[in-house]
């Protein structure tokens, strides 16, 4: 059975704006601020400590003893001061933090008001109606950006915008403890001036009600205020810690409320702003669109407090695309591979994968050290490939997503020298081609270059195919086809130099290095690889290369991999670089 608390939170992200939230004096309770009780003892104590009566028994006993009647908190406030500017300022102390207050993070807002100020700020809460007198309601909404109608007096409640008109209302129905009308005496708590009545039968009859830190004792206007409401058009929740006042259980029989068990206000306005959050990102409609999945990464990048969020969406593109590319539309056996099938088979995939390398082009330009485990999910399970007989050519495809994948994020990171986030993702481990290797990683396993039947290893050109396919992607990057062919070029170069790192250093015969695009443009790329020795040469162990482990964990290391695709390139008959 769904409980209440779930219940509110779908009715809520189901209906914005249509629940208001009544908070009483519980709900600062947190914050160091006291309760009308506790205000209650506090003066008793004051006044007995001036009578020189101290000791045994408790504060209220010795009240009732001494004067033959249970303290009260309007009687004992209306006897301390005599005026309601007097009483104003007898109040403040209460209320407003001292410095050593401040240094503790008492008296300032706590979880309960800024899971109300969040939901106010994304439009689910529009009105609160609160008994306190503080700040702290107000405080939170401001720091989430949030300017509300604050009403306190008849004079502010004449003026107001109707509430449809409003984005947020905070109704102090007992006034602001720095404006002197506050209300405090049993007399001024049990009438309401006409004007705020009408303003809360409005809200008490419009609006669905979640009530919490209000035992209903002592406010005899809100009390009646909530009786003469003739409809229930939405349902009342009411958030209890324990068994309800006598005179809060009557309201809720009459109200036929929903009772909400909780351990407080801060425990129950966060378990809600968490739960109606949840509700709201799983009813956002899947992304339709490229755009609406890449606006979505951008927003989510920056702050690290969307990083759930991050990886949720990443993982849903990566199961997306999985889910098109590894199967049966994909088959590795019937139809012999051809240039055209290669082709219309890429472009296939390409359409398969087109949201999730659109995703990775931004990720990769702007990845931290925090979305690195989400990538490397996504470059695990799309590498994951049943290894049985078929066409190699289209066994070896079947791993394009990932290299897709790979690619995109790789390029992106090129871009904006993001060196140590790419060694992480190439060092991925991933399923190895061959069966007999027991391990291998993502560099070695994903460059774009695939056998052909029977012609043995060739160069395809897939990685050209690749290149103009994220060229169309990262058009919002790099100013011009150059550029972006300029970073692609230099991550296969990276590639190979892996792959050098993995034949020289690692006990496994099946590594091989691929012949990437770089090798199309030796002048260029001579003279980059030759700053590649020269960043070594000068920046030894601190140098970005060595710290990125990208092709070795030392300065030697490095060279020696250096060293390797110069014999290698010289063996392509291409050219040969120092």
């Amino acid at each position: 059975m769904i409980d209440p608390a779930q219940a509110l939170a779908f009715s809520i992200q189901s209906g914005p704006g249509v629940y208001a939230v009544l908070l009483g004096s519980g709900v600062s309770r947190a914050a160091g601020i006291p309760t009308g009780w506790e205000i209650t003892l506090d003066l008793v104590g004051k006044l007995r400590s001036s009578l020189g009566e101290v000791g045994t028994p408790s504060p209220e006993v010795w009240y009732e003893q001494k004067f033959g009647v249970a303290p009260e908190y309007s009687d004992l406030v209306e006897q301390f001061a005599k005026s309601r500017e007097d009483r104003q300022q007898l109040l403040r102390s209460y209320v407003e933090p001292s410095e050593e207050e401040r240094e503790e993070g008492k008296k300032i807002p706590t979880r309960a008001h800024r899971a109300i100020a969040a939901l106010a700020s994304r439009g689910f809460v529009r009105v609160v109606v609160t008994t306190n007198f503080d700040r702290l309601m107000e405080t939170a909404l401001a720091e989430e950006g949030v300017v509300p109608a604050v009403l306190a007096s008849r004079d502010q409640i004449r003026g107001a915008l109707p509430l449809v008109h409003s984005p947020c209302t905070v109704l102090k129905v007992h006034g602001d403890y720095l404006d002197t009308r506050i209300r405090n005496t049993e007399a001024e708590l049990d009438e309401y001036p006409a004007e705020l009545d009408q303003l809360l039968d409005r809200i008490f009859d419009e609006f669905g009600l979640v009530l919490c830190g209000w035992s209903a004792e002592w406010d005899g206007a809100l009390r009646k205020a909530l009786e003469r409401c003739p409809s229930r058009r939405f349902t009342t929740y009411w958030a209890v810690r324990r068994r309800p006042s006598e005179a809060a259980a009557k309201l809720i029989e009459h109200r036929s409320a929903e009772t909400i068990q909780t351990k407080g206000a801060d425990e129950f306005f966060g378990s809600l702003q968490e739960q109606v959050e949840a509700v709201e990102e799983f009813s956002k409609p899947h992304p339709l669109s490229t755009e609406a999945a890449v606006a979505n990464m951008k927003r989510y990048l920056p702050e690290s407090r969307h990083r759930i969020r991050f990886a949720d969406l990443v993982g849903q593109a990566v199961d997306d695309t999985f889910e098109q590319t590894h199967g049966d539309s994909f088959p590795i056996e019937g139809e012999r591979p051809t240039d055209e099938s290669i082709v219309a088979r890429l472009e296939r995939y390409d359409s398969a994968c087109g949201t999730l390398v659109a995703m990775a082009c931004v990720g990769g330009v702007w990845a931290e050290k925090e979305h690195c485990a989400a990538w490397r999910r996504g470059v695990q399970k799309l590498s994951s490939v049943s290894l049985q007989s078929g066409f190699v050519t289209w066994l070896s495809l079947a791993r394009y997503p990932a290299t897709s994948l790979l690619y995109a994020l790789g390029v992106g990171a090129v871009h904006s020298d993001r060196l140590e986030f790419l060694g992480h993702l190439l060092r991925t481990p991933v399923q190895p081609r061959s069966a007999v290797a027991r391990e291998s990683d993502a560099g070695r396993e994903l460059g774009a270059h695939f056998l052909r039947e029977g012609t043995g290893f060739q160069d395809f050109a897939v990685n050209a195919h690749l290149r103009e396919v994220l060229w169309r992607h990262f058009g919002d990057v790099f100013p011009d086809a150059t550029s972006c062919t300029s970073a692609f070029e230099r991550f296969e170069a990276l590639l190979s130099l892996h792959c050098c790192y993995c034949k020289g250093h690692l006990p496994d015969s099946y590594v091989v290095v691929p012949p990437g695009s770089f090798v199309r443009r030796p002048d260029e790329h001579q003279r980059w690889l030759v700053g590649i020795r020269s960043s070594l040469s000068d920046g030894g162990a601190e140098s970005p290369i060595v710290r990125s482990r990208l092709f070795g964990r030392t300065v030697e290391e490095c060279l020696a991999a250096l060293d390797l695709l110069e014999e290698q390139t010289a063996s392509w008959g291409y050219f040969r670089f120092r």
